[in-house]
């Protein structure tokens, strides 16, 4: 009753069956002492995964993503420490990052839904979403989204035109120190005065701060996952505060300059190798 032995017998690992047989792991997950954050067939569908798309995808990429879910130790979830983030080292080597609080235990975002089935040779937590082991850092993230174009050309503006501020900006989104970025989509920017690329790459001047403080607004110190999101207000990288709410619905972010005009979290825990984006709907006035 290997971890293999499971995911081929459970009918909610279909997906994950065909993905474990295409990447050459089902004999890899027979040994060792395995802690396997499995994705179920729901997951795969929710992050775009469809049991077509595994089956042609890259099989060297299919096998990162999925040695990014399993751990070369046991860890059952009472083991694991009521925290933040807690680092963890993946089967390829990459880092993970496991929370435990109130609302359960995640890893990277992603919820886990039944925890602690055993196997002969370690344990099965299934989680909601699948996890991909971050290869960019935030700035290339954000350069290789068709959405966030908008966003793209307001930061290199800033770099290009202030150097000071240039300096912090690029340093937050290309450096080691993680940070959290609410990306706002082009349409967010279209429905503000930055409304084209044209009038994003013309600012100047107090029109350029403005950009530039609209920015800095949108940036969180530390990785932050959604799983980590607790209503309140924090300070963002320009010092100025937003104001986070968790609730049914999903997450709204606020800035002072928003009034009741909330913007939404509509994709989250996009990972980079410094920190994580959610996108948003809306763009975060300071």
């Amino acid at each position: 009753n290997t971890v293999t032995d499971i995911v081929l017998a459970n009918n909610d690992f279909s997906i994950l069956r065909a993905a474990v047989t295409r990447a050459g792991l089902a004999d890899a997950l027979k040994t060792g002492t395995l802690t396997v954050f499995a994705p179920n067939d729901a997951a795969f569908i929710a992050s775009g995964f469809s049991l077509a798309t595994v089956n042609t995808l890259d099989v060297n990429t299919l096998k990162a993503v999925l040695q990014y879910h399993v751990l070369g130790t046991t860890i059952l979830s009472s083991a694991i420490p009521t925290a933040s983030n807690t680092e963890v080292t993946t089967l390829g080597g990459g880092k993970a990052f496991v929370t435990k609080n109130a609302g359960g235990v995640s890893v990277n975002g992603a919820k886990v839904i039944s925890a602690d089935i055993s196997a002969d040779n370690g344990v099965i937590h299934v989680i909601d979403r699948v996890i991909l082991p971050p290869s960019r850092t935030l700035l290339q993230l954000a350069q290789d989204s068709p959405d966030l174009t908008f966003l793209v050309a307001a930061l290199t503006k800033v770099i290009q035109a202030n150097p000071t501020v240039g300096v912090t900006v690029t340093s937050v989104l290309t450096g080691t120190t993680p940070y959290t970025v609410f990306a706002p989509t082009n349409a967010a920017f279209q429905a503000t005065p930055f409304n084209t690329i044209a009038v994003i790459n013309a600012a100047s001047g107090a029109t350029l701060t403005t950009l530039t403080n609209v920015l800095l607004a949108h940036v969180v110190p530390g990785r932050v996952f959604s799983t980590n999101l607790a209503s309140g207000t924090v300070t963002t990288a320009g010092t100025a505060p937003i104001t986070i709410t968790v609730g049914k619905e999903g997450v709204q972010v606020r800035g002072a300059g928003n009034g009741t005009n909330n913007a939404n979290v509509t994709a989250a825990n996009l990972t980079a190798t410094n920190g994580v984006v959610h996108v948003i709907d809306r763009v975060i006035i300071p």
